[in-house]
Protein backbone atom coordinates (compact mmCIF):
# COMPACT_ATOMS: atom_id res chain seq x y z
CA UNK A 1 0.00 0.00 0.00
CA UNK A 2 1.44 3.34 -0.86
CA UNK A 3 1.52 5.61 1.96
CA UNK A 4 0.24 9.50 1.30
CA UNK A 5 1.21 11.69 3.57
CA UNK A 6 -2.02 13.43 5.29
CA UNK A 7 -1.57 17.01 6.19
CA UNK A 8 -3.82 16.78 9.39
CA UNK A 9 -1.33 14.09 11.08
CA UNK A 10 1.08 17.02 11.51
CA UNK A 11 -1.20 19.24 13.74
CA UNK A 12 -2.28 15.80 16.15
CA UNK A 13 1.31 14.92 17.06
CA UNK A 14 1.82 14.98 20.58
CA UNK A 15 4.85 16.45 21.87
CA UNK A 16 5.78 14.25 24.85
CA UNK A 17 4.46 10.59 22.70
CA UNK A 18 6.36 8.52 20.05
CA UNK A 19 4.48 8.88 17.03
CA UNK A 20 4.52 6.28 14.06
CA UNK A 21 2.57 5.20 11.01
CA UNK A 22 1.01 1.78 10.22
CA UNK A 23 -0.47 0.51 7.37
CA UNK A 24 -2.31 -2.99 6.85
CA UNK A 25 -4.22 -2.93 3.20
CA UNK A 26 -7.10 -0.62 3.93
CA UNK A 27 -6.56 0.19 7.72
CA UNK A 28 -3.86 3.35 7.75
CA UNK A 29 -3.06 4.31 11.26
CA UNK A 30 -1.14 7.11 13.04
CA UNK A 31 -0.37 5.86 16.23
CA UNK A 32 1.12 8.25 19.32
CA UNK A 33 2.48 6.48 22.50
CA UNK A 34 4.58 6.77 25.25
CA UNK A 35 6.95 4.31 23.34
CA UNK A 36 6.82 3.08 19.52
CA UNK A 37 4.93 -0.03 19.25
CA UNK A 38 4.88 -0.31 15.77
CA UNK A 39 4.60 -4.92 15.68
CA UNK A 40 2.15 -4.44 18.20
CA UNK A 41 -0.03 -2.70 16.35
CA UNK A 42 0.29 -4.51 13.22
CA UNK A 43 -0.18 -7.85 15.13
CA UNK A 44 -3.44 -5.93 16.42
CA UNK A 45 -4.85 -5.00 12.90
CA UNK A 46 -4.39 -8.19 11.88
CA UNK A 47 -5.90 -9.70 14.42
CA UNK A 48 -9.03 -7.63 13.90
CA UNK A 49 -9.15 -7.24 10.51
CA UNK A 50 -9.00 -11.36 10.47
CA UNK A 51 -12.30 -11.57 12.42
CA UNK A 52 -13.76 -8.90 10.67
CA UNK A 53 -12.88 -10.43 7.38
CA UNK A 54 -13.83 -14.09 8.16
CA UNK A 55 -17.01 -12.62 9.26
CA UNK A 56 -18.03 -10.72 6.14
CA UNK A 57 -17.01 -13.34 3.99
CA UNK A 58 -19.76 -15.58 5.70
CA UNK A 59 -22.32 -12.39 6.27
CA UNK A 60 -21.58 -10.64 2.80
CA UNK A 61 -24.57 -8.31 3.27
CA UNK A 62 -22.62 -6.60 6.27
CA UNK A 63 -19.95 -4.73 3.87
CA UNK A 64 -22.69 -3.63 1.71
CA UNK A 65 -25.83 -2.37 3.67
CA UNK A 66 -26.80 1.20 4.17
CA UNK A 67 -29.64 0.12 7.28
CA UNK A 68 -28.95 -1.07 10.69
CA UNK A 69 -27.60 -4.69 10.87
CA UNK A 70 -29.61 -7.18 13.08
CA UNK A 71 -27.87 -8.19 16.32
CA UNK A 72 -25.66 -11.41 16.09
CA UNK A 73 -24.51 -12.96 19.37
CA UNK A 74 -22.44 -15.08 17.71
CA UNK A 75 -20.64 -11.96 16.19
CA UNK A 76 -16.91 -11.33 16.75
CA UNK A 77 -16.53 -8.16 19.59
CA UNK A 78 -15.69 -5.79 17.19
CA UNK A 79 -18.36 -6.83 14.91
CA UNK A 80 -20.98 -6.75 17.64
CA UNK A 81 -19.59 -2.99 18.79
CA UNK A 82 -19.99 -2.37 15.09
CA UNK A 83 -23.43 -3.23 14.94
CA UNK A 84 -24.75 -1.95 18.38
CA UNK A 85 -22.94 1.58 17.36
CA UNK A 86 -24.99 1.66 14.36
CA UNK A 87 -28.88 0.45 14.88
CA UNK A 88 -29.71 3.25 17.12
CA UNK A 89 -28.60 5.95 14.66
CA UNK A 90 -30.27 4.20 11.19
CA UNK A 91 -27.35 3.61 9.10
CA UNK A 92 -25.50 0.62 8.05
CA UNK A 93 -22.35 -1.08 10.50
CA UNK A 94 -19.41 -0.18 8.09
CA UNK A 95 -19.78 3.88 8.76
CA UNK A 96 -18.35 2.62 12.51
CA UNK A 97 -15.77 0.66 10.99
CA UNK A 98 -13.05 3.10 11.46
CA UNK A 99 -13.91 3.97 14.59
CA UNK A 100 -14.45 0.66 16.09
CA UNK A 101 -10.88 -0.05 14.79
CA UNK A 102 -9.51 3.29 16.20
CA UNK A 103 -10.95 2.26 19.44
CA UNK A 104 -9.95 -1.66 19.72
CA UNK A 105 -6.28 -0.80 18.71
CA UNK A 106 -5.95 1.71 21.34
CA UNK A 107 -7.44 0.04 23.92
CA UNK A 108 -5.08 -3.29 22.77
CA UNK A 109 -2.20 -0.81 22.92
CA UNK A 110 -2.99 0.23 26.45
CA UNK A 111 -0.94 -2.62 27.56
CA UNK A 112 2.40 -1.26 26.91
CA UNK A 113 1.68 2.21 27.64
CA UNK A 114 -1.16 4.19 29.40
CA UNK A 115 -0.75 7.28 26.90
CA UNK A 116 -2.55 6.15 23.58
CA UNK A 117 -3.46 8.33 20.69
CA UNK A 118 -4.54 6.33 17.62
CA UNK A 119 -6.15 7.94 14.11
CA UNK A 120 -7.80 6.55 11.52
CA UNK A 121 -8.61 7.96 8.75
CA UNK A 122 -9.62 11.31 10.81
CA UNK A 123 -11.05 9.32 13.38
CA UNK A 124 -9.16 9.52 16.87
CA UNK A 125 -9.54 7.12 20.16
CA UNK A 126 -7.18 8.52 22.59
CA UNK A 127 -5.87 8.08 25.99
CA UNK A 128 -3.89 11.03 27.93
CA UNK A 129 -2.83 12.31 31.06
CA UNK A 130 -3.26 15.46 30.15
CA UNK A 131 -5.62 17.94 28.27
CA UNK A 132 -5.19 17.72 24.57
CA UNK A 133 -6.86 19.93 21.86
CA UNK A 134 -7.50 18.53 18.71
CA UNK A 135 -7.18 20.48 15.21
CA UNK A 136 -10.43 20.50 13.06
CA UNK A 137 -9.72 19.56 9.70
CA UNK A 138 -12.73 20.89 7.47
CA UNK A 139 -11.37 20.78 3.44
CA UNK A 140 -11.52 24.25 2.20
CA UNK A 141 -13.83 25.81 4.43
CA UNK A 142 -12.49 28.84 5.28
CA UNK A 143 -12.61 27.74 9.29
CA UNK A 144 -10.27 24.54 8.27
CA UNK A 145 -7.41 24.30 10.27
CA UNK A 146 -8.27 27.72 12.56
CA UNK A 147 -10.33 25.67 15.72
CA UNK A 148 -9.39 22.95 17.42
CA UNK A 149 -11.40 20.96 20.04
CA UNK A 150 -10.52 20.68 23.81
CA UNK A 151 -10.14 17.50 25.84
CA UNK A 152 -9.90 17.28 28.95
CA UNK A 153 -7.93 14.36 31.00
CA UNK A 154 -11.40 13.57 32.49
CA UNK A 155 -13.15 12.53 29.79
CA UNK A 156 -10.27 10.31 28.37
CA UNK A 157 -10.96 7.47 27.31
CA UNK A 158 -12.75 8.84 24.16
CA UNK A 159 -13.78 8.79 20.73
CA UNK A 160 -13.55 11.88 18.70
CA UNK A 161 -14.60 10.72 15.03
CA UNK A 162 -15.69 13.29 12.05
CA UNK A 163 -17.62 12.81 8.62
CA UNK A 164 -17.40 14.61 5.81
CA UNK A 165 -19.26 15.35 2.27
CA UNK A 166 -16.15 17.14 1.09
CA UNK A 167 -13.30 15.19 2.40
CA UNK A 168 -11.98 11.55 1.83
CA UNK A 169 -13.38 8.89 0.41
CA UNK A 170 -16.17 7.92 3.12
CA UNK A 171 -19.53 7.87 2.16
CA UNK A 172 -21.62 10.65 2.97
CA UNK A 173 -24.67 11.78 1.54
CA UNK A 174 -25.18 15.46 2.61
CA UNK A 175 -23.38 18.22 1.93
CA UNK A 176 -21.26 19.03 5.31
CA UNK A 177 -17.58 19.51 5.50
CA UNK A 178 -17.47 18.50 8.46
CA UNK A 179 -19.26 16.33 11.04
CA UNK A 180 -17.53 15.97 14.60
CA UNK A 181 -19.03 13.83 17.50
CA UNK A 182 -17.30 12.58 20.67
CA UNK A 183 -18.19 9.66 22.75
CA UNK A 184 -16.69 7.71 24.67
CA UNK A 185 -17.32 5.10 22.10
CA UNK A 186 -15.29 5.70 18.77
CA UNK A 187 -17.58 3.51 16.70
CA UNK A 188 -20.83 5.17 17.92
CA UNK A 189 -19.14 8.57 17.19
CA UNK A 190 -18.11 7.33 13.86
CA UNK A 191 -21.42 6.07 13.03
CA UNK A 192 -23.58 8.80 14.37
CA UNK A 193 -21.45 11.52 12.49
CA UNK A 194 -21.92 9.43 8.94
CA UNK A 195 -26.07 9.68 9.90
CA UNK A 196 -25.84 13.63 11.24
CA UNK A 197 -24.06 14.21 7.92
CA UNK A 198 -26.24 12.23 5.70
CA UNK A 199 -29.34 14.76 7.29
CA UNK A 200 -27.41 18.00 6.11
CA UNK A 201 -28.57 19.44 3.15
CA UNK A 202 -27.64 22.95 3.24
CA UNK A 203 -26.39 25.47 5.53
CA UNK A 204 -30.03 26.43 6.74
CA UNK A 205 -30.36 22.74 7.92
CA UNK A 206 -27.66 23.27 10.74
CA UNK A 207 -29.20 24.60 14.03
CA UNK A 208 -32.13 21.63 13.06
CA UNK A 209 -29.44 18.67 12.26
CA UNK A 210 -27.79 20.20 15.87
CA UNK A 211 -31.05 20.18 17.75
CA UNK A 212 -31.83 16.22 16.17
CA UNK A 213 -28.49 15.52 17.48
CA UNK A 214 -28.51 16.48 21.33
CA UNK A 215 -31.04 13.72 21.16
CA UNK A 216 -28.80 11.22 20.51
CA UNK A 217 -27.88 8.99 23.13
CA UNK A 218 -23.88 8.58 24.19
CA UNK A 219 -23.02 11.59 21.85
CA UNK A 220 -21.33 14.11 24.77
CA UNK A 221 -20.98 16.90 22.28
CA UNK A 222 -20.32 17.93 18.56
CA UNK A 223 -19.85 20.21 15.28
CA UNK A 224 -20.93 21.19 12.16
CA UNK A 225 -19.06 23.21 9.62
CA UNK A 226 -20.89 23.68 6.03
CA UNK A 227 -18.52 26.21 4.17
CA UNK A 228 -18.22 29.54 6.89
CA UNK A 229 -20.95 28.84 9.31
CA UNK A 230 -20.34 25.92 11.67
CA UNK A 231 -23.19 24.95 14.65
CA UNK A 232 -21.86 23.14 18.39
CA UNK A 233 -24.03 21.34 20.97
CA UNK A 234 -23.28 19.68 24.35
CA UNK A 235 -19.97 19.06 25.93
CA UNK A 236 -17.74 20.60 23.53
CA UNK A 237 -14.85 22.98 24.26
CA UNK A 238 -13.19 25.22 21.58
CA UNK A 239 -10.02 27.33 21.28
CA UNK A 240 -9.03 29.18 18.29
CA UNK A 241 -5.26 27.76 16.53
Amino acid sequence: MEYRERTYRRRARAKDLVSFHVAVKETDLWVSAERSLEDETRDLILDHRHHLERYIQSHPDFLTTLQPYPEDPYAPSLVKEMIKATRGVGVGPMASVAGAIAQYVAKGLQQWSDQVIVENGGDIFLKANRPVTVSIFAGESPLSGKIGVVIPKENMPLGICSSSATVGHSLSMGMADLVCLLSPSAALADGAATALGNRIKSKSALEKVATWAEQMKGIMGGLVIVKDKMATWGEIELVGL
